[in-house]
């Protein structure tokens, strides 16, 4: 199955479409997505402006940047240990 990414901006108007008294099902219909969708998104997103959310989409790449650095930095470590273990 084929998924698509949503931007930032489709995202907040199915968000707001939902929060003006839609029904969630229609919505959902109509934008391609299910029922559960929506509403991960407005759990994760309710309350957001789109600069926020787009501040929060940087923040959480950045993360992921950094956690790979420090699992290569573990694994790096990890190796000069075994190196230094063995008696030459």
């Amino acid at each position: 199955m084929k998924t698509r990414r949503y931007s930032e901006a489709q995202v907040l108007r199915i968000i707001q479409e939902v929060d003006t008294g839609a029904v969630v099902v229609d919505v959902a219909r109509r934008n391609g997505v299910s029922p559960a969708t929506i509403h991960r998104w407005k759990s994760r997103y309710g309350g957001m402006s789109l600069s926020e959310l787009k501040r929060l989409k940087v923040l959480e790449e950045e993360n992921t940047r950094l956690k790979r650095i420090v699992a290569q930095q573990a694994l790096d470590i990890e190796l000069l240990r075994e190196i230094n273990s063995k008696k030459w």
